[in-house]
């Protein structure tokens, strides 16, 4: 195993990548390639072969030779058992084919699901693994699974067949053979222009993804109000013409390239083997060959099928190339090894988690996110972390899951280093809520619990919702719980408010059984009064545990035993409020500037009344 380059690589495998490919699909479901490798073999040879040139051969051999009209009537009638044989195996593969090939995308799609499951955070953080990962979802949104079993199958049927064709014709007059010589060249043309185009399509993939992305944006719920009340639809557009624009550029720069290669290709695999073989058979009837016409009838047919066999070789060859270069992103997607790896010791109860000289810097960045941070926390203490935008609490957050690991220092839960444990089990010890909280197009339930629920689990998150104070809202619709969030896919869904949103979102860690609360802007889109009640709950649910809030607002270090201030990724000041209030430093000045936004809003809604 490696790790995932997201820069591009050259010299791209393609045999190794067409391997693996059939090798993949032959793991989700073995009846893809037999029944495309059924149906190309009798397509083939019964199109090809039996059909153009034995049939053909057998019944102008009757005719040269004056056969019965009863041995005419038996080749007619054998070729007609034939031909009924051969559609009952096409009509079955058929049918193969298209059974498993669901069944293959269903498996390969759970995969790619999986796997994303187990890529680092860094990776959705990165433009260039977006557009990795777009062109490997490709493979099954263009069904490159299925056309690479048909292609392979195709060449496998057509090298069969054009065996078996040149045989014929070498019989007849091998001379014929010289005028196919230059389809060999078609496989070169073919390989770089299928290069060409790939190369081209790579240029194109940030352009489309722009291009997805304002699409995706327009019809979204979540920004149909700004687009309605500002310029930004006219910034939109014109980043769309822009990358419109841009991949006419890049055709352009392509096209005449490609145009070439299509027109050298022709030549070498329609006009010099017809044009040869035509004039040939002219100088052989001039010059008195002993050539016959029925004779020149199957060669003809033979040659044609030769032409044909070889073209169906050098463009499925040449679509293989291209699919190749498209499974090495896919191949390259499932081989990735991410960075955080778990450990196999399994955590014990919750006694003590420690900071020790840790700093982190993302992968782009410039500076330290977090520079030299140590601290710590026991059970049953509450941690409060305050500090403006941008000073690094989520950081901390995303360390402290494991989302990234420090570059200098460690973190220890228990006295012994994160990296030890089990990752799943680690992060099951900890309930969070983050401040860019998501709900998903599913049930108000199956949001809270995180699956599928049966009675107990929704009784479950019923009370989580009722901590959390939406259910009062939530019992009143029609489906109570089992409403649909939004009404993107049902048209009795609910659209909740971004405080409401909150609110479910919040329900998760009133369900879960943790010992180690992380609250992380909890609160953001709620009221005060609403916050009030939320932190008169959370201080319920996490009696007895661990608890880390994170936020610039500073109602919730009034609650905690120990107040950290964080600003651009160092500890400035720490201790109790009341400590802090007495020093008169940072939080000091922050709280008595929030308090006195809160006194003004309070005089403003008094005189309103």
């Amino acid at each position: 195993m490696r790790r995932f380059p997201l820069e591009e690589r050259q010299g791209i495998p393609v045999f190794k990548n067409i391997i693996y490919a059939l090798k993949t699909v032959w793991k989700c479901d073995k009846r893809l390639m037999i029944g495309h490798l059924l149906n190309s073999l009798t397509a083939f040879l019964f199109g090809q072969f039996i059909q153009n040139i034995l049939f053909l051969k057998v019944l102008l051999g009757i005719l040269d030779e004056e056969g019965t009209f009863k041995e005419y009537v038996l080749t007619l009638l054998a070729f007609l058992g034939v031909c009924i044989l051969v559609n009952g195996i096409q009509w079955f593969s058929s049918y193969m084919v298209s059974a498993s090939n669901k069944y293959v995308l269903k498996v390969l799609n759970n995969k790619i699901f999986e796997k994303a499951l187990t890529l680092d955070v860094d990776c959705y953080e990165n433009p260039e693994f977006y557009d990795k990962y777009q062109r490997a979802t490709n493979v099954l949104a263009w069904s490159y699974f299925d056309s690479v079993c048909g292609s392979v199958s195709s060449i496998i049927g057509s090298t069969v067949t054009l065996g078996m064709v040149i045989g014929t014709v070498t019989a007849i007059e091998p001379v014929y053979l010289l005028f196919l010589l230059p389809v060999a060249l078609v496989f070169l043309i073919e390989t770089s222009k299928s290069k060409l185009v790939y190369k081209r399509d790579l240029e194109m993939t940030k352009n489309n993804r722009i291009k997805a992305y304002i699409q995706r944006t327009v019809f979204l719920k979540d920004f149909s109000k700004d687009m309605r009340t500002s310029n930004i639809f006219a910034v939109l557009m014109y980043r769309f013409k822009a990358a419109i624009n841009a991949n006419v550029l890049i055709l352009k720069k392509y096209g005449l390239k490609l145009f070439i290669f299509s027109t050298v290709s022709s030549l070498f695999s329609e006009f010099i083997p017809v044009i040869g073989t035509y004039a040939y058979a002219a100088y052989q009837f001039v010059f008195g060959s002993t050539l016959t016409v029925s004779g020149f009838s199957v060669v003809l047919a033979a040659i044609n099928s030769v032409k044909e066999s070889t073209m169906s070789v050098a463009r499925n060859f040449d679509g293989l190339v291209q699919m190749a270069l498209y499974f090495q992103n896919l191949r390259e997607f499932f081989e990735y090894e991410p960075k955080i790896i778990s450990g196999d010791k399994k955590p014990g109860d919750f006694e003590s988690l420690e900071f020790k000289n840790v700093t982190f810097r993302y992968p782009s960045a410039n500076k330290n996110s977090l520079e030299n941070i140590s601290f710590k926390i026991n059970r049953s203490e509450t941690l409060a972390l305050v500090g403006v935008n941008g000073a690094g609490k989520s950081t901390l957050v995303k360390l402290l899951l494991r989302f990234y690991d420090p570059d200098e220092g460690v973190i220890l839960y228990n006295g012994v280093n994160i990296k030890e444990y089990d990752l799943s089990a680690y992060r099951n010890i900890f309930g969070a809520v983050f401040q860019d909280y998501k709900n998903f197009a599913l049930s108000v339930f199956e949001n809270v619990i995180g699956h599928e629920c049966d009675e107990k689990e929704k009784e479950r998150a019923e009370n989580a919702l009722k901590q959390s104070g939406i259910w009062e809202k939530i019992s009143a619709l029609p489906d109570g719980g089992d409403t649909v969030i939004t009404k993107e896919f049902r048209k009795d869904g609910i659209g909740l408010s971004g405080g409401e949103n909150q609110k479910v979102s919040a329900a998760r860690l009133f369900a879960k059984d943790f010992q180690f609360a992380v609250l992380d802007e909890p609160s953001s889109a709620l009221d005060p009064i609403a916050e009030y009640k939320m932190y008169e709950e959370l201080i319920k649910a996490t009696e007895n545990k661990a608890v880390m809030y994170i936020s610039h607002r500073l109602s919730s270090a009034v609650l905690s035993d120990r107040i950290i201030v964080i600003g651009e990724g160092k500890i400035l000041e720490q201790g109790t409020h009341g400590e802090l209030m007495k020093s008169g430093g940072i939080y000091s000045e922050m709280f008595s500037l929030q308090a006195s936004g809160y006194n003004k809003e309070k005089e403003a809604d008094e005189n309103d009344l």
